[in-house]
């Protein structure tokens, strides 16, 4: 068992009915993943059809407002518009070699979701998505984007109507499906061996990270700085660095709308150890267990657990973990838009925004952010926010003829 934990932290915590496609899960992992077949057919379609290696661009206007030397790593740029691409081509691939027919999986800011999509559309499978209804409603234009890729979105009106009670439902149908269907977890998070799984499917963004850097300044940034969900994209810029002692990773929590006791999607900050959706991690709960309701303004990060490897990189020191509140991002958004030309998903935003707030303590040292995905998606949640009376103050920095 010791190889399905991060250090105290994963773990296969399951209804026995889903042990049977777990198992199976595991062993396509440990055959089929290391063959050299398998790897050229990922290798050539992350370079054919997502446009890897993405770009790494240099911020040279909020640099020189910061002085803080800021880069990005361009998820972004990928086909569909977010990292999330990388891992579902490949658990795509590995649903054809395994001989199913169905790819099932859940989304909350809709990335997941039309990457899914897309993947099962070029290697000609059925798709079905849970998505919280809550959040069908607030990611509409990638609802319809699903739909017309030919995936089947199944609304989820249980709970609070977000990416917990979507998963929830998915692992339920998973059980159902099992013999035809292949649950193409969305984070590197829940049971082992997703975490492993999606973590080496988005390790390509380190690596290719970490030799840009070096190929464009001739050494390692100082800093490596994403935003933490369910931790996919933060995992994936992270692997390759973590071996280098000489370089801090910082993942960036949403901290809700940051007054204290506020719902939040901070639990590597704020939560304790449980268990949820089939792994050990760090949770928000009641002291009884009970699973708290999160927030943010990101559909994305709108998450109460995080993927186990994040919390086990917080127990052993390696990384840390910070909090950004909605009207953080929501300013970090706007101000990369304005200076960079570059409009950032809210998750993304985060990040960013974790460096403007931290520039007089990062002075003269180089942060690479992984710009997990654009910000089209947002447009409606932007837009809407900056109608509240909270954010007047950042909606008159806006000008424009309205």
């Amino acid at each position: 068992m010791q190889d399905r934990y991060f250090g105290d932290y994963g773990g296969q915590f399951v209804p026995e009915l889903l042990m049977p496609p777990l198992l199976e899960l595991e062993r396509a992992v440990k055959e089929i993943l290391p063959s050299p077949e398998f790897q050229q057919e990922f290798k050539d379609m992350l370079r054919d059809c997502v446009g890897r290696p993405s770009a790494m661009t240099h911020c040279p206007n909020l640099s020189r407002d910061t002085g803080v030397d800021l880069w990005l790593k361009r998820e972004d740029l990928n086909h569909t518009g977010a990292h999330k691409i990388n891992n579902t081509l490949g658990q795509a691939l590995l649903t054809r070699r395994m001989g199913k027919k169905t790819l099932l999986t859940e989304t909350g800011a809709g990335m997941n979701g039309v990457a899914t999509a897309t993947a099962a559309a070029m290697l000609d499978l059925d798709c079905v998505v849970y998505m919280g209804a809550k959040d069908v409603e607030r990611q509409s234009v990638n609802v319809r984007r699903m739909e017309i890729l030919g995936a089947r979105v199944v609304p989820v009106t249980s709970g609070t109507q977000t990416l917990k009670d979507a998963i929830n439902e998915a692992l339920r149908y998973w059980i159902a499906t099992q013999k035809t269907t292949h649950y193409c977890f969305g984070t590197a998070a829940g049971p082992h061996p997703f975490p492993y799984l999606v973590r080496e499917f988005q390790a390509v963004v380190g690596r290719e990270a970490r030799q840009q850097f070096l190929d464009r300044n001739g050494r390692l940034p100082h800093i490596v700085c994403a935003c933490v969900g369910g931790g996919s994209n933060a995992i994936g810029a992270f692997h390759a660095f973590i071996p280098d002692g000489s370089v801090r990773l910082v993942g960036v929590e949403a901290a809700g709308t940051g007054e204290p006791g506020c719902y939040n999607s901070a639990p590597l900050n704020l939560g304790t150890d449980g268990v949820l959706h089939g792994m050990k991690t760090r949770l928000l709960q009641t002291p009884e267990g009970q699973i708290l309701p999160s927030h943010s303004i990101s559909a994305g990060l709108d998450y109460p657990g995080v993927g186990p490897e994040h919390s086990h990189l917080q127990a052993i020191h390696r990384a840390e973990y910070a909090c950004i509140n909605d009207e953080q991002a929501l300013s970090a958004f706007l101000t990369l838009s304005r200076r960079e030309g570059i409009i950032p998903a809210l998750e993304s935003a985060h990040a960013v925004a974790w460096i403007l707030e931290n520039a007089a303590a990062l002075q003269g040292q180089s942060v690479l952010v992984n710009l997990s995905g654009r910000g089209d998606k947002d447009m409606d949640i932007v837009e809407e926010a900056l109608r509240d009376p909270a954010f007047a103050h950042l909606a008159a920095t806006l000008g424009g003829d309205a």
